[in-house]
């Protein structure tokens, strides 16, 4: 995760309002109940690729009170945990089915040494978090406390091995700790600290960030690293470990072009066939895009009291997604055309300038825009579910655009909670193609489709369809045919709130609790008014 790193985006096609985002705040939209019309269809009946589970995975960074009071609390504290591990928040991540985590950072993790983080609490050094302000770190949560937290969950390791300021060794060291045989020398250590069987870890990720915080590389430099330590990066029982390597800041189509044209094969392209393995030597490529009220880095815009100009700028930039997506992947498939390497989005999510006041370090309070962020960011990835195999929002709690919000004792979810709760029936279903035919919401020199959706089919042939209504005002009458299948019953459930800047509070009930919305069902055809600023989801059975 970068403090400072982020590139303008100067590429990208995304035109600014014409009018101050930081103004007086009015967070009320003009209202007008005069529904508009959209009509969209769904090929349910197609075979799309699966949206890969991983598409709704989290990362976690040592930053703030993401990782301290947000998740480890210590044994002997008030707050309910399981080994400290705060229990409120294990049980919010299990409800929806958080697939995997990606541990340290971050930019963190270029100057994280896991030794640190193992043995007894009292015999682990206390040191500064270089990355982020040199804050205190106790290194009371390392490797062990990190891999109880997913047992606890049921979600898989994304760990980040330091590259910028740690060595092959160092990496190799920590992977023989983890997945060596309890036989061995790592095993019995392991066992020595309180865990005698091995862990599994199926994703490991090659540094973070190497073009900044990572270690100012260029693409040529971070390639032949890459390399170097995925020759000695293995794990030494279950399953090999599938490395994922370093990829572009937001437009950085050159980074992309070249890491995959040193570091994709197992020898450099071009290279005679004869010389090429069948399996890549990475399993995917990073990209990292945060979205801020415009596109720029040193003004990312108030995270509350905005008013519709910056709903406006934040949904353009984040609707910008679908474009670094498609133009990576376009020169992904240069190199693999047949979509072996994924495209790990495994940073992305709102980012906004934290208020004076706030608690901690990157804490945002949450708003109904933040639901749309996700709600929008999440139907690109589900619709290039054929490149896009893994995405991890920034960040899991505390920090950012958070899922769960933590005060003391108390625990609250945000709107984007609410958000990956509804939209979880896609992971591990079948995309499917999708038309809409929407107006344009206008504001400005920003035109955006008013509705963003995506679709998949699960298991038992039930179809979902998602979607977000951009229009701050305008409700929408959506008329959605299902081409293929015979249909029954159809339900839906929708989440808004008053305001576009309607946040979550500790002391007031959740306004972000979806409630249920009516359905007109005719033989293939439904039909759905979405209220204005909305999140929405479709079943049909």
């Amino acid at each position: 995760m970068a403090h400072s790193c982020g590139r303008l985006a100067s590429g990208l096609a995304l035109v600014l309002i014409a009018v101050s985002v930081t103004g007086p705040a009015k967070a009320d939209a003009g209202i007008d109940d005069t529904p508009l019309h959209s009509d969209a269809t769904v090929s349910a009946s197609a075979d799309g690729p699966t949206i890969d589970p991983n598409i709704y995975g989290q990362f976690v960074e040592h930053l703030g009170r993401g990782v301290y009071e947000g998740i480890w609390v210590g044994p002997d504290s008030a707050i309910p945990n399981v080994r400290g591990i705060r229990s409120d928040v294990v049980a919010a991540l299990r409800r929806i089915k958080v697939p995997v985590i990606l541990w340290p950072g971050g930019c963190f993790a270029d100057g994280y040494h896991w030794r640190d983080g193992i043995g007894s609490s009292e015999g682990r050094p206390r040191g500064l978090n270089a990355a982020w302000s040199k804050s205190p770190e106790t290194n009371a949560f390392g490797t062990h406390e990190f891999m109880d937290f997913l047992d606890q969950i049921g979600a898989k390791p994304f760990v980040s091995v330091n590259v910028g300021s740690g060595s092959v060794r160092e990496a190799d060291d920590w992977l023989r700790y983890m997945t060596a045989p309890q036989d061995s020398a790592p095993g019995e250590e392991r066992a020595a600290n309180g865990r005698v069987q091995p862990w599994e870890v199926p994703f490991i990720g090659v540094g973070n960030e190497s073009w900044g915080c990572g270690g100012n590389m260029t693409a040529d430099t971070y390639a032949a690293a890459f390399r170097h330590y995925a020759a000695f990066l293995r794990t030494y029982s279950g399953e090999r470990a599938r490395l994922i390597a370093v990829g572009a800041d937001t437009d950085d189509y050159a980074w992309t072009d070249r890491v995959m044209a040193l570091a994709m094969n197992w020898r450099p392209q071009p290279t005679p066939l004869a010389l090429t393995s069948d399996r890549p030597l990475m399993w995917g490529l990073s990209l990292h895009f945060y979205t801020f009220a415009g596109n720029d880095w040193h003004a990312k815009g108030r995270n509350v009291d905005f008013d519709e100009n910056g709903w406006t700028a934040a949904l353009a930039r984040a609707d910008l997604t679908d474009e670094l997506i498609r133009r990576h992947s376009e020169i992904m498939d240069r190199y693999d055309p047949e979509k072996r390497v994924a495209l790990a989005v495994d940073e992305w999510g709102g980012w906004f300038q934290s208020e004076k006041d706030a608690p901690s370090q990157l804490y945002l309070e949450s708003t109904l825009r933040d639901a749309l962020i996700a709600a929008k960011s999440l139907n690109i990835f589900n619709r290039h579910a054929d490149r896009v195999r893994m995405a991890n929002l920034a960040q899991m709690v505390n920090v950012i655009q958070s899922l769960v919000l933590t005060r003391g004792a108390a625990m609250v979810v945000t709107p984007t909670y609410h958000v990956f709760d509804m939209y979880k029936p896609h992971q591990g279903a079948k995309a499917l193609p999708v038309r809409v035919e929407t107006p344009d919401y206008v504001r400005g020199n920003v035109r955006l489709p008013s509705i963003d959706l995506s679709a998949s089919r699960d298991a038992s042939g039930k179809v979902h369809v998602t979607i977000a209504n951009l229009d701050p005002a305008r409700p929408n009458r959506l008329s959605i045919h299902l081409n293929g299948g015979r249909w029954r019953r159809a339900t839906a459930q929708t989440l808004t709130a008053d305001r576009i800047d309607t946040r979550i509070t500790f002391d007031k009930a959740d306004p972000f609790v979806p409630r249920p919305l009516p359905v007109r069902l005719a033989g293939s055809d439904v039909e759905i008014v979405v209220p204005s600023k909305s999140v929405t989801v479709l079943e049909a059975e």
